[in-house]
């Protein structure tokens, strides 16, 4: 067993989380954590540090200084690293996603894989429909395995899944939201679906050196 356990996640899942891990011991102190400052202060040897759908970075310095795995819960499978993969996915159609826990390493989304949950799409499924699934999917594979990393002494084994794909950053999630002046129909229709859905994305698209915002209404 860790000497602590540090969660780096949101408040709005911190709660359920916590209350999971409680339900196989009482006694492991865990730390909530929500950004960097935190990890500054409460990365010491000997923890074990478990990311949860968060998007910080967290680096090599304080990675080494755990002393022991660090381990990631990506709401996307290992064909889909990096920012935003459930809009990627939705925008390729895949008919197959998931949800992916590997050891943390200073670049993201590459250390080596514990696990993987997959599950099937629906057809026709959007950016929020595919994100909500796979957010289920990551819920499943921490209660799977959250509990063994926390309070096991024996390390994780990697298993053979592999990374695979482009990884993909917030610059590529942009450039898909400003759409060309000569857009089509079909590829009008898929950016939305795939990029449009999000309440807190814009949609732009440039004419004549000048950006517009769309307004779609409800």
């Amino acid at each position: 067993m860790s000497s602590a356990l540090i969660l780096l996640t949101g408040h709005r899942e911190a709660p359920y989380l916590i209350d999971y891990l409680r339900g196989y011991s009482t006694t492991l102190p865990i730390i909530h954590a929500t950004d960097l400052e935190d990890l500054e202060r409460e990365c010491l040897p000997g923890r074990v540090l478990i990311a949860f759908c968060t998007a910080v970075i967290v680096p090599a310095g304080l990675l080494d200084r755990l002393e022991r795995p660090a381990f990631n819960f990506h709401p996307g499978p290992p064909t889909y690293p990096g920012r935003h993969p459930e809009s990627f996915a939705a925008y390729d159609g895949v008919t197959r996603f998931g949800a992916t826990s590997h050891v943390m390493v200073p670049r993201v989304d590459e250390g080596p894989i514990v696990g993987v949950e997959w599950f099937d799409v629906p057809p026709g499924t959007g950016q929020m429909m595919l994100a909500d699934l796979a957010f289920q999917a990551t819920l499943r594979l921490f209660a799977r395995l959250a509990p063994i990393m926390a309070l096991s002494l024996q390390p994780m084994k990697p298993i053979a899944e592999r990374w695979s794909g482009r990884k993909t950053c917030r610059r590529d999630y942009d450039r898909m939201t400003d759409l060309p002046p000569d857009i089509d129909a079909a590829e009008f229709d898929r950016r939305l679906r795939s990029f449009g859905e999000d309440p807190e994305t814009r949609i732009t698209v440039t004419l004549h050196g000048r950006r517009f915002v769309l307004e779609q209404e409800v």
